[in-house]
């Protein structure tokens, strides 16, 4: 009985921890103007870590993928340690620089004198 309780809550904790996980790859993408594709994360990596106090807790690596032109496939990844972000990654993508509004003026920007 005890097992099954056990097995249960693993479970449970499991789908939490995949829904902050979706949640937050859709946060970065909208972050980042990117898409974030197919809804949903796929576990990658499971193991134990020891948290900031040193406790031992689960550690959860999620992948995903996004898209920043709308034709292609870029990947991500989300790792948490037990309810806490430990780390995010973005594959390197397009960034657009935005355009400068008209009339405005460009400053050049030298290095102080002495820190070259």
């Amino acid at each position: 009985m005890l097992a099954l309780l056990a097995i249960g809550w693993l479970w449970l904790d499991a789908m939490r921890a995949r829904e902050a996980a979706t949640a937050l790859g859709k946060r970065l993408c909208a972050a980042e103007d990117l898409q974030f594709l197919d809804d949903t994360v796929a576990i990658a990596g499971l193991g134990l870590g020891r948290n900031g106090h040193g406790h031992l807790a689960i550690r959860r690596t999620y992948r995903f993928e996004f898209s920043d032109t709308g034709d292609n496939r870029r990947s991500g990844s989300i790792t948490m340690l037990g309810a806490w972000v430990e780390a995010t990654y973005l594959e390197p993508h397009r960034f657009e620089e935005e355009p400068c509004p008209a009339g405005a003026t460009v400053v050049e920007i030298r290095p102080l004198r002495g820190s070259e």
